[in-house]
């Protein structure tokens, strides 16, 4: 099993609020795989399905968020498996930035590449704080972002420092990160389940109908160019 889901209550003041919490482990690095994707647009499906759902917390395994894709496939030298493993990433994070409740990322520690992508994609971000690593990558490894990571870095990260984040493939601490925009607070360990259940707690107050209308409404450019980023790196392959 690479992500198992549990509902878990958010508050005492309206009854039978609830948030998803989705968790990823693969019992190594939190690849993205194509397993890995399935299983997480489930947990997005279940989420969205259910009006008991105020939120969705999306979390990793002890010291690892998501090292990114998976790299028996990146490295196999199948291009067509590659565009198409990436266009199911990006995929992925068009839905969390799109989905209809909000998504509170609790970063358990590393978040590299597809990783610090899917961050990026969450409403509000909390992180472990300690010496793991948070961003882009690529570059530094001879991968190129696709168009869809752009779009999506030029909404969520700050524009002091994007330009050493995509194409300086720079990495920080989690708490560097928050500056960078990766992440919005930290935590300690401890506390993290418990501090991302609080920002969770916060939405439920909204109105589920209203909030939809409106991060449609504010998001719709973005996901528009993604979705068509995404469906030219699909043509590519």
């Amino acid at each position: 099993m690479t992500v198992t889901t549990e509902l878990k209550p958010l508050t005492d003041d309206v009854a039978g609020a609830q948030a998803l919490v989705a968790t990823m482990d693969d019992g190594k690095v939190n690849a993205l795989s194509y397993d890995m994707l399935g299983a997480l647009n489930e947990a997005i499906d279940e989420a969205e399905a259910n009006d008991a759902v105020r939120a969705m917390v999306l979390t990793g395994r002890e010291g690892k968020f998501s090292a990114g894709f998976d790299l028996s496939v990146m490295n196999g030298g199948d291009m067509a498996a590659i565009i198409n493993l990436v266009a199911d990433g990006g995929d992925l994070v068009r839905r969390l930035y799109g989905c209809a409740v909000p998504v509170v990322a609790a970063s358990t520690g590393h978040a590299l590449a597809a990783g610090a992508l899917m961050l990026m994609g969450c409403d509000v971000r909390v992180s472990v704080d300690g010496p793991f690593k948070v961003g882009l990558n690529e570059v530094a490894i001879g991968m190129t972002l696709p168009d869809w990571a752009h779009t999506i870095a030029e909404q969520r990260l700050s524009k002091r420092h994007i330009q050493r984040a995509i194409a300086n493939a720079r990495l920080t601490d989690p708490a560097a990160a928050v500056d960078v925009g990766f992440i919005d607070r930290v935590v300690d360990t401890d506390e993290l389940m418990a501090s991302a259940m609080a920002e969770a707690a916060k939405m439920v107050p909204l109105d589920a109908a209203a909030y939809r209308r409106t991060m449609d409404g504010f998001r719709r450019p973005t996901l528009d160019q993604m979705a068509a980023d995404i469906a030219a790196d699909r043509a590519a392959a």
